[in-house]
């Protein structure tokens, strides 16, 4: 787990949220862990994988959603701390 990271894209509706998580998966070599409507329309989508495909990931999620959609926010956390799995255990394990 050293070497992995969290990518997290969250957006206005589930539309969106899905586009990004299409661009994500062919973009780079990342897994998606977790889909999560967050409430007041708000859709996120959580991917897992090597830093750097993460980054090319969220990057390419990011712009494929806001194409259809408003993206509210984009964020990816490297080597994410051994404790975030108590929180975020989809996105941690493995």
């Amino acid at each position: 787990m050293a070497n992995l990271a969290i990518g997290m894209i969250e957006t206005k509706g589930y539309v969106p949220a899905l586009s990004a998580a299409d661009a994500m998966v062919k973009a780079a070599n990342v897994e998606i862990v977790a889909r999560n409507e967050v409430g007041g329309g708000l859709v996120s989508v959580v991917v897992r994988g090597d830093v750097g495909a993460v980054k090319a990931a969220t990057e390419a999620g990011a712009e494929a959603a806001s194409q259809v959609g408003e993206v509210t926010a984009v964020h990816v956390i490297p080597r994410p701390h051994a404790d975030l799995g108590k929180h975020f255990s989809a996105a941690t394990a493995k």
